[in-house]
């Protein structure tokens, strides 16, 4: 009798163990991935980001919670492409606003939920003051809607002896959602562009259903059992938008600043250009990866600093070469802070555009009076913590130091000849001598007479000979 109890307890643990697996293996994983801001090209990175790991995971359904204005339409034609692509359902709640690319993204879903008071639509492609684009770029969203919304297909529905054939999601609707000229009999008239709310996305086809909440909708889609993992950025997605802040772009532009004019104070190559080239590292990189700092952006930074150096280093004075320099630098750096395309402005705020203006500025000038300002704290001969770094002792000639001979010292006053054009270096003859020489003011041209003015550093300096002739 003891037997046949053990036995019997033993079949009902196990029949109970199955039932608890049975449950556990109903329950759904649902990956769920947060459209909350702008889209710009973050949205479409973290987008590729969070299927790839939905995937990984074997989720059963891709949710995503919206809650946006829009953004740029290059980028929401990306997520909505993945969106169309993904083996995964996928589902959008949308929690108060999907108007524009947002309304773009979530008619690629498969379903649509929305909350009451919530709105989709508003497609119209605009520029950051809120101006319709020209009509090339409307043509492009209303295509791009049109397409998404067939995509999903049509429905077959009997009635009777009749049978309904109707697109799912009617591709006319979705295109007047962008353009103001597409009229549909008892819904919109012309000169205006369709935005839906939750009862009327419901009633034609725009929306599954209306819920407060996301498991009112896993509810809704008849899923009792679920588990819920929600994408989180990466710790480089977390520094990307960091080092975008502009606050932050404006210390790596002084940095950079700072890095090139030390780089300048010391001879070689040293850790101020290591400096300079890291702060160029993370202000371009993040801007790159972000879609905002484009290839000849870059480029047009580098060519800025190579005109500079060249104009500092193998120029004498300062003509075309650093001033061309300098404005490069700066087209560089502010370019690569705003959503251009090429030279087209039409569609950039002119907020943004301030705000990288004054980044620029304010990072470029800033940078180079704390230079001037740590150069001379950090390199003092008696305060600085680096004064042993910086060689601040001088060997004074009236002490007896002399750098050159001093026959060449003499040369101060002598009248001779230029031998080459000086603009403003050259060769210059005196006592059948040829000598390096660099003009004091102005070009002086082969043959006139100079005179020697003063000798500094092996180099001698002259000046046209202006001084009366004698007639004889």
């Amino acid at each position: 009798m003891k037997k046949s109890f053990y036995f019997i307890t033993v079949i009902f643990f196990f029949i109970a163990m199955a039932s608890v697996a049975s449950e556990k293996g109903d329950e759904v994983l649902v990956y769920k991935f947060n459209i909350k801001q702008e889209i710009t090209r973050a949205t479409w990175r973290q987008t590729v980001q969070a299927f790839e790991e939905a995937d990984s995971l074997g989720a059963g359904i891709f949710l995503i919670h919206m809650n946006t204005y829009g953004g740029t339409v290059v980028d929401a034609d990306s997520v909505r492409t993945r969106i169309l692509q993904s083996k995964i359902p996928v589902y959008v709640f949308i929690d108060n606003n999907a108007a524009s690319a947002g309304a773009l993204i979530s008619i690629a879903c498969d379903s649509i939920y929305m909350r009451p008071g919530g709105s989709i639509g508003a497609a119209t492609v605009v520029n950051q003051t809120g101006q319709a684009m020209p009509d090339k770029y409307q043509s492009y969203m209303r295509s791009t809607m049109r397409s998404t919304a067939e995509f999903h297909g049509k429905d077959t529905i009997i009635s009777g002896n009749d049978t309904i054939i109707r697109w799912r999601r009617d591709p006319q609707i979705a295109e007047a959602m962008v353009d103001p000229s597409v009229a549909i009999p008892n819904l919109i008239d012309t000169g205006k562009v369709l935005t839906f709310t939750p009862a009327e996305a419901v009633e034609y086809g725009f929306c599954e259903g209306i819920a407060e909440n996301i498991p009112e909708v896993l509810k809704k889609v008849g899923i009792e059992e679920y588990k819920i993992v929600e994408y989180k950025p990466s710790w480089i997605e977390r520094i990307i938008g960091f080092l975008v802040h502009p606050v932050f772009s404006g210390l790596l532009i002084m940095a950079i600043i700072g890095g090139i004019y030390f780089e300048m104070q010391t001879p070689g190559i040293g850790f101020p250009l290591g400096v300079a080239l890291l702060a160029a590292l993370l202000y371009f990189a993040p801007l790159y990866l972000e879609g905002l700092a484009e290839n000849w952006e870059i480029l047009l930074f580098v060519a800025g600093i190579i005109l500079l150096a060249v104009e500092i280093f193998a120029i004498p004075g300062f003509g075309v070469a650093g001033i061309a320099g300098i404005l490069l630098i700066f087209a560089g750096l502010i370019l690569s802070l705003i959503d251009n395309i090429r030279f087209n402005f039409e569609h950039v705020d002119v907020i943004r555009l301030g705000v990288a203006v004054m980044t620029v500025v304010i990072g470029v000038f800033g940078g180079f009076i704390i230079s001037l300002y740590l150069g001379k704290k950090l390199f003092t001969a008696s305060t600085g913590p680096f004064k042993n770094l910086a060689l601040n002792t001088v060997q004074d000639i009236k002490e007896g130091y002399l750098n050159v001979e001093s026959s060449f010292l003499e040369l101060k006053g002598k009248k001779g000849r230029a031998a080459t054009v000086l603009r403003p270096g050259g060769k210059v003859i005196i006592d059948d001598e040829i000598y390096d020489a660099v003009a004091e003011n102005g070009f002086i041209d082969r043959g006139e007479e100079i005179v020697v003015v003063k000798t500094e550093a092996a180099q001698l300096y002259v000046e046209r000979d202006e001084s009366p002739k004698s007639v004889g």
